[in-house]
């Protein structure tokens, strides 16, 4: 008795990437141009913080399809901005079904989310703001439903995140 399994470092490697890669399975297709899978991060510095800021409060616009572009042309010319779109319309989910999803994964998520994660869910809580908004009825609280769920999930983690830092 008290004896647990044991689980070697690389198979608890690659069960923890498999494990994280499913919140957002998007960003763990390969490019079509290269060997190199798409997972860009947009926050690597103050500076990218700050320009993603300004992303969001530029003027986005979401065509028919559901596709993300910065309509202000000096913004949307910037290399980070492609990052951006490619974040937007590649990666983060943007069906009702698929956004349930993650908030579920969020809500049974054992430890803090990487910067990556924490992005992309910050994104999706954007655009379910704006579906929102853009929508009446029934979908209009639909769409406010995800969205409070996902803000509760990115609450969660910021809770969790600060909990394990040393006092």
């Amino acid at each position: 008795m008290g004896e647990g399994y044991r689980i070697s470092g690389s198979l608890f490697t690659e069960l923890s990437t498999l494990f994280e890669a499913m919140l957002f399975p998007s960003a763990q297709r390969f490019k079509r141009s290269s060997a190199a899978f798409l997972n860009p991060v947009l926050q690597n510095s103050v500076e990218d913080v700050v320009l993603l800021y300004e992303f969001l409060l530029a003027e986005l616009d979401i065509d028919k399809g559901q596709r993300i572009s910065i309509k202000d042309e000096e913004l949307a010319s910037l290399r980070k901005a492609a990052e951006f779109n490619t974040i937007c319309n590649e990666i983060i989910p943007k069906s009702i079904p698929e956004i349930r999803r993650l908030s579920s994964r969020l809500s049974s998520y054992p430890r803090v989310l990487k910067k990556e994660d924490f992005e992309r869910t910050v994104l999706t809580m954007v655009y379910a703001a704006y579906r929102a908004a853009q929508s009446q009825g029934h979908q209009r609280d639909t769409w406010a439903e995800s969205f409070v769920h996902l803000y509760k999930a990115l609450k969660n983690d910021l809770m969790l995140s600060y909990s394990k830092q040393p006092s």
